[in-house]
């Protein structure tokens, strides 16, 4: 769903079957691949094209289909489809339902989705005892995408209560617009609104840009090329991001618990640490956390959840994620928000286009090609 450029046949279908280990790291990397915690893959469940997912009510994990379904995983396996929107949106280049968030309070259920218009479009809908309230649906926002590709379409409530919207710079190759480092446009963003403070939507005030005439108020961060997996980490409140590379780095960022916002992470004067084309590194940049190149056989990063289960200790506090193309699933070590040590925890979860996390904070791996596992102690 969100893969570099040069490799149009996966932006294209989506489905390459990917199971060798990406071999190299970053070069500034702090050290070589560590011990890993023992794990593995327990499949739990077969989707068609599974693609995001969320923690629902009652212990559920709730688990959307890129043609426009969502489905709920609990204790009995998937369920039939709770919520169909797959007349209302089309798999058309990296198009589809691409994101889910409940509120919360599991108060309301949202949906990220590109329509038939390729317009990116986030509806809510009211949920009453666990249940979908079709007859509630309304738009809280919509984005013109002018390409097929780096839609982003990832959502997620933060800590703070808020809705947090990741967009990709509207796609093609190398930012043609510029929108990355335009702080006119929701392009290259990640946004922070309040969908219940107004209709359809209010701008928090402490939001980085609301005083500033030249940039859209739902700016929260900005300098971000396809922002396909974000997250925040359950124990120190973090916010953590997999943007994808254009065509040599791939890289993490991370923005403090105690962020104000406003952090440029560089695209598309930079990829991760290094410059694109010629670019000038911005005087605030926020340099990844951690990147890797594309010697190996990742293309794709697959940002993932810091994990806070308890089935694994060794595992926790590591950050979890993944490639598209390499399917490796891998951990970083970190301390005071600084990567100390990355691992590859030794199982491969195929063509991993995102994680998601149970309330219980267990990580569940979902394969674009239909499996659905969760990562279990060895």
């Amino acid at each position: 769903m969100k893969v570099r450029t040069r490799s149009s046949a996966i932006i294209g279908t989506l489905c390459l079957v990917a199971s060798l280990a990406l071999t190299t790291a970053s070069a500034d990397e702090p050290a070589a691949l560590r011990q890993a915690a023992k794990v593995t893959l327990k499949k739990v469940a077969t989707a068609q094209n599974p693609i995001a997912g969320t923690a629902g009510p009652g212990g559920t994990v709730w688990i959307a289909e890129r043609a426009g379904r969502v489905r709920v995983l609990d204790g009995e396996g998937l369920g039939g489809p709770v919520l169909d929107i797959s007349g209302e949106t089309t798999t058309d280049g990296e198009r589809g339902l691409l994101g889910i968030a409940f509120d919360n309070e599991f108060a309301h259920f949202y949906i990220s989705f590109t329509n038939l218009q390729g317009i990116s479009t986030v509806d809510e809908f009211a949920v009453r005892d666990g249940r979908i309230r079709p007859e509630t649906r309304r738009t809280v926002l919509t984005q013109t995408q002018p390409y097929a590709n780096h839609n982003g379409g990832d959502i997620k409530f933060g800590p703070d209560g808020y809705l947090y919207i990741a967009f990709g710079d509207g796609g093609s190759g190398g930012d043609p617009h510029g929108n990355g480092q335009n702080l006119d446009t929701l392009l290259g963003k990640l946004l922070r609104i309040d969908p219940s403070g107004g209709k359809p939507y209010a701008i928090p005030p402490d939001n980085p840009f609301v005083d500033d005439p030249n940039a859209k108020d739902e700016i929260w961060a900005y300098g971000l090329r396809n922002p396909w997996r974000f997250s925040f980490d359950a124990g120190t409140r973090d916010l953590l991001i997999g943007d994808v590379g254009q065509s040599a780095w791939e890289e993490i960022d991370r923005a403090p618990a105690n962020s104000k916002g406003g952090e440029n992470y560089g695209w598309s004067q930079m990829e991760g640490n290094h410059p694109f084309r010629g670019g000038t590194e911005p005087a605030n940049h926020v340099r990844p956390i951690h990147e890797y190149d594309r010697t190996g056989r990742g293309c794709s990063v697959t940002g993932g959840y810091v994990y806070r289960g308890k089935a694994i200790p060794d595992l926790k506090g590591q950050y979890v994620f993944s490639d598209f193309c390499d399917g490796t699933v891998r951990a970083l070590q970190m301390e005071n928000g600084e990567v100390t040590g990355v691992s590859d925890l030794g199982v491969n979860g195929g063509s991993v286009v995102s994680f998601a996390q149970g309330g219980n904070g267990e990580l569940y791996v979902l394969d674009l090609r239909g499996s659905i596992s969760r990562i279990d102690p060895a």
